[in-house]
């Protein structure tokens, strides 16, 4: 996310490693709430979260989420999001006067996919809305499509998920393809003349990647996106996580003596790229993080000063410009900013990185403090990141799908399938600054090729501004060329 200290800007929330376990527990409380009376134990696979009050109209949506251990504070956060659409629909009067009702089941690992989703087919639902982690939704995914249900990514950014060919398996929220063709283009469009580039083919370009098919297919679509605006890629490298051999790979930099880095890696990685970058005496215009590091508080808070200035393509978190956003949605936006507030405990914008594509990540916490663009607990800084993405995924769903496939008379997965194919909203639509519409080609079936990414820099020791698109942007670009 963005991260500029501004006037009136507050310290997000140091001790996180206590904090965030206090946040999650308080979280996963929140998030058993409003569904239920009574929980069934939580060891067994598949127990329901809640118990929803029997009403025989009322229009079922499960809900599968990690709610205990290192996932569970960003996935209760994630959850939350979800609840308070839900919410809104109800207060709003239901979908056709229907109550919607969502069934929170702890999905503790991917071995458990297939139980839930017999589960929750038995009892009627016909979408499920999940699953935080990328692990943990690749399987929840499958399973449900096997078992004929809807399944509706709340969160989770690996490409695989909408890749695989599943008719019935969609997602709003942005993919690692998304997040790599946002940092080529911001390098096209931002980066080049900042630099005093004359043209955009003037522009040498490396893009480095983590030997995984996450970290792969960001730095594909990045170069996708690179190629396509006309950028001179002048080397593509990779580093193997286990044993990455920084020096030659430094050395490979040097040689080629790139104007902008785009990186896509992990956290740990990420951080060791930096001091090896620093090391090697490497001069860039710009490094920009595609995924994961660059995203998360260890990485300003373990490098200090040598983290400001490096940019980082990723999801919308509260905060950003009004302007990103139609008159409906931003009064759908303020409507749940101060519904956060409100109904649960706030974390730090950045309290911890959501999972990835294999399951690499801080878990939901950090050591450190940061900073964010608005003051932290506000309506105005808004929600967090997981909270806005599970709301803006499931806002469409109980707003705009559901009352589609009921006026044609079919609430069945099909027919919310086919429902959820004729959306054509445009950008600014969702609360997240979004547009919705799925993509129909096999190799992304299911993605929503108008979904949110965004640009933040980070501008002072431990603190971020959204920069780029303009719409969002609560700063402007600094630090380039890179002064180390």
């Amino acid at each position: 996310m963005s991260m500029q200290a501004r006037p009136g800007a507050t310290n997000q929330t140091a001790s996180m490693v206590r904090a965030s376990k206090a946040v999650g527990a308080l979280l996963v409380a929140i998030a058993l709430t409003g569904c239920a009376s009574a929980s069934p134990s939580a060891s067994a696979p598949g127990s329901a979260a809640s118990s929803p009050p029997g009403d025989p109209d009322a229009i079922r949506i499960g809900a599968v989420f990690p709610l205990h251990g290192n996932a569970a504070g960003l996935a209760a956060q994630e959850l939350r999001g979800v609840q308070i659409a839900a919410e809104f629909a109800n207060a709003d009067g239901g979908i056709g006067g229907r109550r919607v009702i969502v069934d929170v089941r702890d999905l503790a690992s991917r071995d458990d996919a297939a139980t839930v989703m017999a589960q929750l087919k038995a009892e009627g639902v016909g979408v499920v809305v999940g699953a935080y982690s990328s692990d943990l939704s690749m399987a929840a995914s499958e399973a449900a499509d096997e078992a004929g249900l809807v399944y509706w990514e709340a969160g989770a950014v690996a490409d695989q998920l909408t890749g695989r060919g599943l008719p019935m398996v969609f997602r709003v929220g942005a993919s690692g393809t998304n997040l790599g063709s946002n940092s080529a283009s911001f390098a096209a469009r931002v980066l080049t003349p900042r630099l005093g580039k004359a043209s955009r083919a003037a522009l040498r370009l490396a893009i480095v990647a983590a030997e995984d098919d996450y970290a792969r297919s960001v730095a594909d679509a990045a170069a996708k996106a690179a190629g396509s605006a006309g950028l001179d890629i002048v080397t593509r490298q990779s580093y193997n996580l286990t044993l990455p051999q920084w020096p030659k790979l430094m050395a490979e930099l040097v040689r080629q003596l790139p104007d902008v880095v785009i990186l896509a890696s992990h956290i740990p990685d990420g951080i060791a790229f930096r001091r090896a970058m620093l090391a090697s005496g490497l001069r860039v215009g710009a490094l920009i993080g595609s995924t994961m590091a660059e995203c998360d508080p260890d990485f300003a808070g373990e490098l200090g000063p040598d983290a400001v200035g490096v940019f980082a393509s990723d999801r919308p978190t509260g905060g950003f410009q009004p302007s990103a956003l139609s008159g409906a949605a931003r009064a759908t936006y303020d409507r749940f900013a101060s519904a956060w507030t409100v109904g649960a405990a706030p974390a730090s914008p950045k309290s911890g990185y959501r999972g990835d594509g294999s399951g690499y990540g801080s878990g939901g916490g950090s050591e450190y403090t940061i900073t964010g663009p608005t003051e932290a607990g506000t309506p105005a800084a808004g929600p967090t990141e997981e909270g806005l993405s599970g709301f803006s995924a499931t806002w469409p769903l109980v707003h705009e799908v559901l009352p589609a496939a009921l006026a044609r008379g079919d609430l069945g997965p099909a027919g919310i399938a086919t429902a959820a194919r004729g959306l054509d909203l445009p950008e600014g639509s969702l609360p997240n600054g979004a547009g919705l519409r799925f993509s129909t080609e096999p190799a992304t079936l299911g993605q929503n090729e108008r979904a949110a990414a965004v640009i933040w820099q980070w501008q002072a020791i431990r603190s971020y501004t959204f920069v780029w698109p303009p719409t969002y942007a609560t700063g402007s670009v600094g630090f380039v060329p890179l002064s180390r």
